[in-house]
């Protein structure tokens, strides 16, 4: 299944960190841990559509790792996969 993000939305499949104790046990994710602030863009819409017709260049592009604003992103599951929705605004920064 493909998504098609319209206007200057953006999908983006989150990037958990793993936490490791000292001697190193990894930490499973939990509810009360912190929500995501990076993600790996997955699909980006063609851009926000401006008054004179034309559209917005969109500086994201697929396969992207990027830094966003940690509450912006709107949550949804396709099967048991988990997948973040962002405004082109929201995006803080790339990731390289």
């Amino acid at each position: 299944m493909q998504i098609k993000p319209l206007g200057d939305k953006i999908v983006l499949k989150p990037i958990s960190e793993e936490e490791k104790t000292e001697s190193g046990i990894i930490l499973p994710d939990t509810i009360e841990k912190e929500k995501p602030e990076q993600g790996e863009v997955i699909a980006v819409g063609p851009g926000k559509a401006l008054e004179n017709g034309g559209r917005a260049i969109m500086e994201i592009k697929t396969g992207n790792k990027v830094l966003f604003k940690k509450y912006s992103p709107d949550e949804f599951e396709i099967g048991k996969e988990k997948f973040l929705v962002v405004s082109q605004e929201d995006i803080l920064g790339v990731i390289e």
